[in-house]
């Protein structure tokens, strides 16, 4: 083997870790050549990306990765974004909290470590929170749009042959930290409280 050939595949290698990564979340049940591909070239991913300004989450225990953008060091000048912040709704924001405490839940349970949920569960974790309707479609309408933006943002996953059931990703544990989950009580008052002036748009 050439050295030009001997680099032209390890640079397939590494773009066979690093062009999933740029695109969203690797997962190992889902994508496994591309995360055997990340658990072999690890410290490689990391340098690369790290050229970038971006860091590697890797939780090989959950079987997920991502890229985050990273922050900027004492006296480094701020990068531009590779990564962007994403502003999130109320409910959706709600939504996620929920979901969030849900898993914990169902992580003490023990047990099968996926999480499923169905639509109608789903709304009822979110019911008490909204501003009470007598307009039960139009609250389904706009359920079912908050939970297509929480699938959009990876943390709920349509199971296929499935009508209206749901898993719950677990790379949420990663975005809504325990210290978050501790709070969240005092967060969920907040939201009930939000929901009392009829906010829920």
């Amino acid at each position: 083997m050439t050295p030009e050939s001997d680099a032209a595949e390890r640079g397939a290698e590494l773009s066979q870790a690093l062009i999933p990564l740029f695109k969203g979340v690797v997962y190992q049940d889902s994508a496994p050549a591309a995360w055997q591909a990340l658990l072999a070239l690890q410290a490689r991913v990391r340098d690369y990306v790290g050229v970038l300004g971006l860091e590697l989450l890797l939780d090989e225990a959950e079987g997920y990765a991502y890229l985050r953008q990273r922050a900027p060091a004492e006296g480094e000048p701020e990068r531009p974004r590779l990564v962007p912040r994403r502003q999130l709704s109320y409910p959706v924001s709600l939504l996620l909290a929920l979901l969030r405490r849900k898993l914990a839940e169902h992580d003490a349970g023990g047990g099968d470590p996926r999480l499923v949920l169905a639509r109608e569960q789903i709304v009822d974790l979110m019911r008490v929170f909204l501003a009470e309707t007598s307009n039960e479609a139009r609250l389904m309408d706009r359920m079912d749009t908050h939970i297509n933006k929480v699938v959009e943002l990876g943390f709920l996953r349509r199971l296929r042959g499935q009508e209206g059931q749901f898993e719950v990703r677990r790379i949420l544990k990663a975005f809504v930290d325990a210290q978050w989950l501790a709070e969240l009580d005092q967060r969920l008052a907040d939201y009930r409280a939000h929901a009392a002036d009829g906010e829920t748009s």
